[in-house]
């Protein structure tokens, strides 16, 4: 009998008859389109195509990961082209030069840009469109184009009543000249951005047809399994292959993969092979070395990252002068979804697919390591469990890639989640050393950072270095919207053999904890409410002003609280948002720590999908809460975590109680997917502050608050 998977059986009761497209199964129903070109389809310009069967296909350039993008981004194509909603399809794009991200010049989905890059360039695309359809229909009506007018994926001409459909004019319309600055519509008639649509990706993900990467089949299909050094820069020793001759043995840089029929044959070979692995410089690696080396880096001097005023001046005027250490450990991604790549390498073409936030460095791998040219390489990219800045990177798919030139044939590499783990380009540790100088009057004059960290640009993009300045590692440190006449940050570029990458919402991670913690310790230190102080900082900040002031309305913030129940506030913008939240906890009489309830407020300039604005700051939120427990570790060069018992994620049960308010707002769009996870964490501290009087200034914290 053969086999179905869950996903077929889910699929099959909804429907009995299927395609199959490039090996994927998908029903009729859904909306999520296979780039297979067709003759009945139109192509408008680089983002759209124009079915004589009435579908309309946005061709979408970013991963899905969850963020809900599949629908934010036609929804931009489909307000200016005046689509029927029900008509519109998606695609992903290609790897090529004009779908790379114009805000960080590459094929990529991260940083929070996705809505930020395509803002103008989707809506000029559907606006394009729908200029060429109206020139068509005048043409065949023999009529000025002024007096035709566009609504619901036709073509009206209100004088004489004619209409004609968008599938009709496509072939004409096609073939006109575009315009080079079609008119864009004012926020005031927008009919679909700004609504809550229901998202196109949730019908499949609940009837199971969804293509994750770790769910592609393909005909003739091995299974790759792999365990890797578990010390940085150890390589294998020996091992044992007895047990598992009828298998394949792939061996790689730093481990060895086995290929077999099924991913569970090839996971039980690994077991088999009593792996071992060589001496490393690194063996006696372990986290208290670490944190003493960036506690020595503490006391060095810097480079200048910022300077405003006279810092030092400042400071030796000072009334009162306050200095505090915080620390941050590293932290890996944990995506649901394990890291896998499928890969089919043949004499005249290339064929990956996989959940990646980086097509075109997947690409780029494949190049290198076939020796095809860059049109012979295609990428499926498929649904991510996950994102989170992991999979920007290609290490899984470069593996992948070897093994399936090797073998010929289609492989898939599935990374089990202690490998996932174990192995990351981890969120960099940091410790910061903050200095502020308050004067007679309680103003704060001066702010000092000292900033100890990793680099994440270093590895992965030297050409954002600032010369001896990473970016990343110091926002939320610089450029800062509190009024504080005298400021300096400087930044020491730390080496570890910790191997760093972007984790969701990057240096914001760690300096949003830190500068809302510090903000909190002047305000008590100079007896200011904390929402006080904060409102006297940023009272040339009307956009933060407003968030701040939502917020403390929202949370009841100045209104007394039940019994050992406390607060905190917290406020940090990051990728061109503003977020604000308040978080009330309490503790249990054996001190351990309940979140009950997260205020949050966002300023994201012109919401395109109010719902899933709310469903990423509740991620975020949710991501963030997570990492008040988390931390890897080393011991004797090892990550000592392995899976979520001792990496823990916030459970269902651990949820607290959380309100999103949205600040209607006629700025350009901000990020949505990152700026909400910042402030949770010292909007929690900070409550664990009024409740113990105590300064949570290193994460994680403990598990029971003493």
């Amino acid at each position: 009998m053969p086999s179905l998977t869950r996903r077929q059986f889910l699929s099959s009761t909804t429907t009995l008859t299927a395609g199959l497209i490039l090996g994927f199964y998908f029903p009729p129903s859904n909306r999520i389109a296979q780039a297979v070109e067709s003759a009945t389809h139109l192509k408008f310009n680089a983002w759209l195509k124009i079915g004589t069967d009435d579908t309309i296909t946005v061709i979408v350039a970013h991963a899905e990961m969850g963020q809900g993008v599949y629908t934010a981004l036609p929804m931009l194509v489909a307000e200016e082209l005046e689509a029927n909603w029900q008509q519109i399809r998606i695609t992903n794009s290609p790897v090529s030069e004009e779908y790379k991200n114009p805000l960080v010049g590459l094929q990529i989905t991260g940083g929070s840009t996705t809505i930020r890059s395509r803002w103008d360039g989707l809506r000029k695309a559907g606006a394009a469109a729908k200029e060429m359809l109206i020139e068509a229909a005048a043409q065949v009506w023999k009529v000025d184009p002024k007096e035709c007018e566009a609504n619901n994926s036709q073509i009206i001409h209100p004088a004489t009543g004619r209409i004609l459909k968008y599938s009709q004019l496509a072939e004409a319309a096609a073939k006109l000249t575009p315009p080079s600055a079609p008119r864009l519509k004012s926020s005031k008639e927008f009919k679909l951005i700004g609504q809550a649509i229901k998202r196109l990706d949730t019908p499949e993900k609940i009837d199971g047809s969804a293509q994750f990467g770790i769910d592609v089949r393909l005909p003739n299909m091995l299974y790759a399994a792999l365990q890797q050094a578990p010390i940085f820069r150890s390589k294998v020793e020996s091992y044992d292959a007895s047990a598992a001759e009828s298998l394949r043995l792939f061996p790689l840089s730093n481990g060895i993969a086995v290929i077999a029929d099924s991913y569970w044959q090839a996971k039980q070979g690994l077991a088999t092979l009593n792996l071992r692995f060589s001496k490393s410089e690194l063996d006696t690696l372990d986290s208290a070395q670490l944190k003493a080396s960036f506690q020595e880096d503490l006391q060095k001097t810097g480079a200048e990252a910022e300077r405003q005023g006279d810092v030092a001046a400042a400071l030796k005027k000072a009334d009162k002068i306050l200095e505090a250490e915080y620390s941050a450990p590293f932290l890996a991604h944990a995506t649901m979804e394990p890291l896998n790549c499928t890969a089919h390498v043949q004499e005249d073409r290339c064929e990956i697919w996989v959940g990646t936030q980086a097509p075109e460095w997947a690409r780029n791998a494949a190049v290198e390591i076939t020796g095809l040219p860059a049109e012979k390489i295609e990428i499926h990219t498929t649904y991510l469990g996950g994102g989170f800045g992991r999979r920007v990177e290609i290490d899984c798919i470069k593996q992948c890639l070897t093994i399936a030139k090797s073998l010929g044939q289609p492989v898939q590499l599935i990374w089990s989640r202690e490998e996932d783990m174990q192995h990351d380009f981890y969120r960099p540790a940091a410790a910061v050393r903050l200095t502020a100088g308050v004067d007679k009057q309680g103003k704060l004059t001066a702010f000092k950072a000292r900033v100890v960290s990793p680099s994440i640009s270093k590895r992965v993009v030297p050409s954002w270095l600032k010369g001896e300045i990473d970016p990343n590692a110091v926002e939320g440190f610089v450029e800062l919207a509190y009024n504080i006449p005298n400021t300096y940050v400087d930044y020491i570029m730390k080496e570890t053999p910790v191997p760093v990458g972007f984790w969701r919402s990057v240096g914001h991670s760690y300096s949003g904890f830190m500068m809302e913690s510090f903000i909190d310790e002047i305000a008590h230190a100079t007896d200011t409410d904390p929402y006080q102080l904060r409102k006297t900082l940023l009272a040339e900040q009307p956009r933060h002003l407003a968030v701040l002031e939502t917020l403390v309305k929202a949370a009841n913030w100045q209104d007394p609280l039940p019994p050992k129940v406390y607060r905190g506030l917290a406020i940090h913008a990051s990728f061109a948002s503003i977020v604000g939240q308040v978080a009330e906890i309490s503790l249990t009489s054996s001190h351990q720590l309940t979140v009950q309830r997260v205020v949050s407020v966002i300023d994201c300039g012109m919401v395109v999908n109010p719902d899933t604005v709310k469903a990423q700051v509740e991620s975020s939120i949710i991501f963030g809460l997570g990492a008040l427990k988390q931390s890897i570790t080393l011991k004797e060069g090892k990550v000592e975590q392995s899976n979520f018992h001792d990496f823990p994620i916030l459970r269902l049960s651990d949820t607290p109680k959380i309100e999103i308010h949205i600040i209607d707002s006629q700025d350009n769009p901000g990020g949505v997917g990152e700026p909400a996870t910042p402030p949770i964490i010292p909007a929690v501290t900070n409550a664990l502050f009024a409740a113990i009087g105590k300064r949570i200034r290193e994460l994680p914290i403990p598990q029971k608050i003493i």
